[in-house]
């Protein structure tokens, strides 16, 4: 049974950064495809950024040129480098990861493994 843990979040001040970590444990780590999605409590949850087995990696529109996503398949573990934080980026950050074929250049379209979440407020 695949375990996502996120680590990472916190306060953080308009502008300001935080790196998201989220460390897997029981499945084949190079092969998962990795979601980082985000939810605020009354909104749906959305998606910020991904990175497939291969290490293709996308970002949503919110994300675009301010976050970035790795992943040290060495310490199974993907990062979210989240730079220029704005108030609206406070929510709560989840990892989700599904197994591909190992090498994959396309982020998975479902997910089946999903972690507990991190807070991140963004606040002055």
């Amino acid at each position: 049974q695949l375990q996502l843990v996120e680590s990472g979040g916190g306060l953080v001040q308009p502008g300001g950064s935080l790196r998201l970590s989220c460390a897997a444990s029981g499945l084949t780590f190079a092969a998962l495809g990795i979601g980082w999605f985000r939810q605020v409590p009354g909104q749906k949850r959305e998606r910020v950024s991904c990175i497939s087995s291969g290490s293709t990696s996308i970002y949503d529109d919110s994300a675009k040129g301010r976050f970035v996503v790795t992943r040290d398949n060495a310490k199974d573990m993907v990062f979210l480098q989240m730079n220029d934080l704005k108030p609206e980026d406070t929510a709560t950050y989840y990892c989700a990861a599904e197994l591909q074929i190992l090498g994959t250049n396309r982020c998975p379209a479902r997910y089946t493994h999903w972690g507990q979440g991190t807070q991140v407020t963004v606040s002055s």
